[in-house]
């Protein structure tokens, strides 16, 4: 098997376990462990895994956020309630922005029927979505594509959201920690905050795995969003907390969604 192939397979791996050791890849493979070793550094060298005692993970810790793959299967159910929550606050002939999350990339499974719409967007999976519905005009920033997050990015993507103005912004956050937002890659950030500044309105989609949790870049304090949504499965402890900062937090359940601010 040639190393490029081999590599795949092993990122496929972690695409369904989350993590794997060395010695069960080695076994797989019919390789030696330090060839499956250099086989993650390189992996691990593109930002596609991070190296751990004994093995290799795809999942997100403070310094290292997971391939969008992966992300989509997490809390699933828990981010398509969130996603057509948010569709409901979307009205004929706005304009909205969807960044490149996997939960505020989900509200375009829910807006091919708010027409006439304009949808400006970095991620490749909303544009692939919309981009043949009639009665939406898909606006997709251009910039540097980043395969791991499946989205543009960079100096050409913040440009072109500077010359653009939308009535609401639908965006996602790796981590909470305390009423703030982080996130692990730091031209993430810098788009995710011009999206912010272009946008009327902006509201945060986020599962309720995400809160007590940081990453290395902060990106804004909660209470820049008009609203910030995330599932009835969030800790009670977290959601006082945001109740006591005066953050509009709405818990959205399989039916009703709950206003706790």
């Amino acid at each position: 098997m040639k190393p490029e192939d081999r590599r795949q397979e092993i990122m496929d791996i972690l695409m369904e376990a989350g993590s794997a050791s060395v010695e069960d890849l080695a076994s797989r493979f019919g390789v030696s462990k330090m060839t499956v070793h250099r086989d993650l550094d390189d992996l691990e060298q593109a930002g596609l895994l991070r190296k751990v005692h004994g093995g290799a993970s795809i999942q997100s810790s403070p310094q290292f956020e997971s391939d969008f793959r992966y992300r989509e299967k997490i809390a699933a159910e828990e981010k398509r309630r969130l996603a057509q929550h948010a569709a409901t606050l979307i009205e004929p002939g706005q304009i909205i922005i969807i960044d490149d999350g996997s939960t505020a990339g989900g509200v375009a499974d829910y807006v091919k029927d708010i027409r006439p719409l304009t949808v400006i967007t970095n991620n490749l999976s909303v544009i692939n979505k919309l981009a043949a519905v009639a009665g939406i005009d898909v606006i997709s920033l251009g910039g540097q594509y980043s395969k791991k997050f499946n989205g543009f990015f960079g100096i050409t993507t913040e440009e072109a959201l500077r010359s653009l103005r939308a009535d609401m912004a639908f965006l996602s956050s790796s981590a909470i920690h305390g009423a703030s937002a982080f996130h692990q890659d730091q031209e993430v950030v810098q788009t995710k905050r011009q999206m912010m500044k272009s946008a009327a309105r902006s509201v945060l989609l986020v599962d309720h795995g995400k809160f007590g949790k940081s990453a290395l870049h902060f990106l804004t304090g909660l209470d820049a969003f008009d609203m910030v949504l995330t599932g009835s499965e969030i800790e009670p402890s977290f959601e006082q907390g945001l109740k006591d900062a005066g953050i509009k937090l709405q818990k959205i359940g399989g039916k009703t969604a709950e206003d706790t601010a």
